[in-house]
């Protein structure tokens, strides 16, 4: 989701410099610096950023580096008023000498404006390919940390199932020890024969069904590789579905470490939120 695009050309008489940033958002927020001239155009122009740009945090800036022969300009007294008073109290304040303070206010934005100026419909078209030139090269930085993302992403919903692979191998040892601590804890409280066996191993196996892993270890698998899936996907929009589905898998992790009640296990399950929260980090950035 984060970038940067930059486009430079001539839309008739005039030469544009167009700088778009991009950072990862929720949603589409942009802020939009641009010369008076182009207000009139400013809905068509958030709506080409929003379209093609999708999601994230925009600052875009619009410059026109130079124009064709003279124009006649006007001067926005107001303004230049409002920027001297501030500007001559801190030139008095600071002992400097207050002759050039004209000049200066006379090169800040707005004070001078080209009078009745506008694009024409030529220099429009002419405008929107250079903005379109700048999207376009936003979007070819997007796709390269794109490439670097989908690997990082890869790498945790990897180590998550290795860290699974490990909990599979733990599982049938871990149900020995809870029924010979059972077992154990019940002989040592009332004595080895004075408890039917039958009715115990009832209880054991009502026991161990009860906390039992293979459900959650299916889903988590199933849940990593629908990731998987979906990361190799073309196309835009994933990043919603890709946090979702990160969701349930925390939602695996979570209950694995609950029904665990083994040490060994307990640190697998440490190990993937650790990856996950990685995962979800970074899944932030994607579109």
């Amino acid at each position: 989701m984060t970038g940067f695009g930059r486009a430079e050309e001539k839309a008739g008489d005039k030469t544009f410099l167009i700088d778009i940033k991009s950072l990862n958002g929720k949603q589409f927020e942009l802020s939009l610096k641009m010369p008076a001239f182009l207000k009139p155009f400013e809905f068509e122009i958030r709506t080409m950023l929003s379209e093609k740009l999708n999601r994230g945090t925009i600052d875009c800036t619009i410059s026109l580096k130079e124009s064709g022969g003279s124009k006649p300009v006007s001067i926005n007294t107001n303004l230049a008023r409002a920027y001297y008073k501030p500007i001559a109290e801190l030139s008095k304040e600071l002992g400097l000498d207050s002759s050039q303070i004209l000049s200066a206010i006379l090169k800040l934005p707005e004070v001078i404006t080209p009078t009745g100026e506008t694009l024409t419909d030529t220099e429009w078209q002419d405008f929107k390919k250079i903005l379109e030139a700048a999207m376009e090269d936003l979007t070819l930085h997007r796709l390269d940390e794109g490439r670097s993302l989908q690997q990082e992403l890869l790498l945790r919903i990897d180590n998550i199932l290795a860290r699974q692979e490990e909990v599979i191998e733990l599982e049938p040892l871990r149900k020995t020890k809870i029924k010979e601590g059972l077992i154990k804890v019940l002989e040592e409280n009332t004595g080895k024969d004075n408890y039917d066996p039958n009715r115990m191993e009832q209880e054991l196996i009502y026991y161990i069904e009860k906390i039992d892993l293979t459900e959650e270890q299916v889903r988590l698998k199933n849940h990593c590789d629908y990731f998987k899936t979906i990361l190799n996907e073309d196309g835009e929009g994933k990043g919603k579905k890709l946090s979702f589905v990160l969701q349930e898998i925390g939602r695996e992790i979570n209950t694995t470490g609950a029904k665990a009640y083994d040490s060994s296990i307990q640190k697998c399950v440490v190990l993937m939120k650790d990856e996950l929260e990685k995962a979800k980090e970074q899944v932030l950035n994607v579109l």
